[in-house]
């Protein structure tokens, strides 16, 4: 219990810096922030009565002192509430995270557990199977890795969708098509999908697999594999119930962070093949000058990936005993 109050009252702290920081952004703008957020409202639309009030709330800009208006602020953030967006006046912003967050997070979730699992898989075979075929293709694998991200989505785009025109050219599904739960609409989604999680999968598999190989390799030196295998375990039982167990232990914990950078989505990616992830629609606020939006998605980011270490620490305190214990 005491582990899981240290990490807790740690990511509490960090969640409240975030939380500050955030406050404090707004207040960088030069002008009035909450004027020109107004003004190009009125280009779309009348603002209503009562907005000018919410947006200096949630941007920490309201009336009375500093501590008054950081009140105001945590409030509207426990609401969720943050405004309308001025690119989409009058939609709300948190309608727009909340139409747009599911595209991502099914994307870049989905793809990220592939990479993963299949990465893990074969650099546990390739540790295993020493130089053999599958430790050849570990260099290959690694070159994708360090390919830049974007020029990747690119190349693939243009041959799979230019060229060959196998997969579309961009979004997340045909235009023509209401979104709903018809098979139509599913169908099309899935096969928007596949090439930009295909990029995302080539781009993280050499990771996972490498660093599962040379762990592996690693502790098949022990001693308790050795013995293991004096005692005439079968190859198979030896590597997935002792060896791979205990080589997973820090790519388990390497996952569970980029878990947390699921909900930041592949911006690049989203960016190159136009798909309506949040990563997109931050690109769509930073260059409409759209603050309340990007303050939200920035928030939403900052709190998901604070979660996903705080799970990943007590999930590994569990998995690894001695990390609970105090220094």
């Amino acid at each position: 219990m005491r582990y899981i109050a240290r990490r807790l009252g740690f990511y509490l702290l960090a969640a409240w810096g975030a939380l500050t920081v955030n406050f404090f952004l707004p207040r960088l703008i030069p002008g009035n922030p909450i004027e020109l957020i107004l003004s190009r409202m009125s280009q779309t639309g009348t603002p209503p009565p009562n907005e000018a009030a919410s947006l200096q709330a949630m941007l920490g800009l309201g009336s009375g002192n500093i501590f008054i208006q950081y009140w105001h602020y945590l409030t509207s953030v426990v609401q969720l509430h943050f405004g309308a967006s001025i690119t989409d006046f009058p939609i709300s912003v948190a309608s727009i995270i909340s139409s747009t967050l599911p595209w991502t997070v099914i994307l870049v979730g989905v793809s990220t557990v592939l990479a993963f699992t299949i990465g893990i898989v074969l650099g546990a075979l390739a540790g295993w199977h020493r130089s053999k075929w599958l430790d050849a293709i570990i260099p290959s694998t690694t070159f994708l890795t360090a390919i830049p991200y974007f020029w990747l989505a690119l190349l693939l785009l243009y041959l799979f969708a230019v060229i060959w025109h196998f997969f579309p050219l961009n979004g997340g599904f045909n235009p023509a098509l209401n979104i709903g739960w018809s098979w139509s609409f599913i169908s099309s989604a899935i096969w928007h999908s596949l090439l930009p999680g295909l990029t995302i999968v080539l781009a993280q598999i050499g990771g996972w697999l490498l660093g599962m190989r040379n762990q592996t390799v690693t502790t098949l030196s022990d001693d308790y594999i050795v013995a293991a295998q004096a005692k005439g375990l079968r190859s198979r039982r030896v590597l997935i119930g002792y060896a791979a167990r205990n080589a997973i232990l820090p790519s388990f914990t390497g996952f569970a962070i980029s878990l947390g950078f699921v909900v930041s989505g592949s911006i690049l990616t989203e960016i190159v093949f136009s798909y309506p992830g949040i990563g997109y629609e931050l690109l769509q606020a930073v260059q409409n000058e759209d603050y309340p939006l990007m303050q939200g998605i920035f928030l939403v980011i900052t709190m998901s990936v604070l979660l996903a270490n705080l799970l990943a620490d007590l999930l590994y305190g569990f998995v690894d005993p001695r990390t609970r214990q105090a220094r």
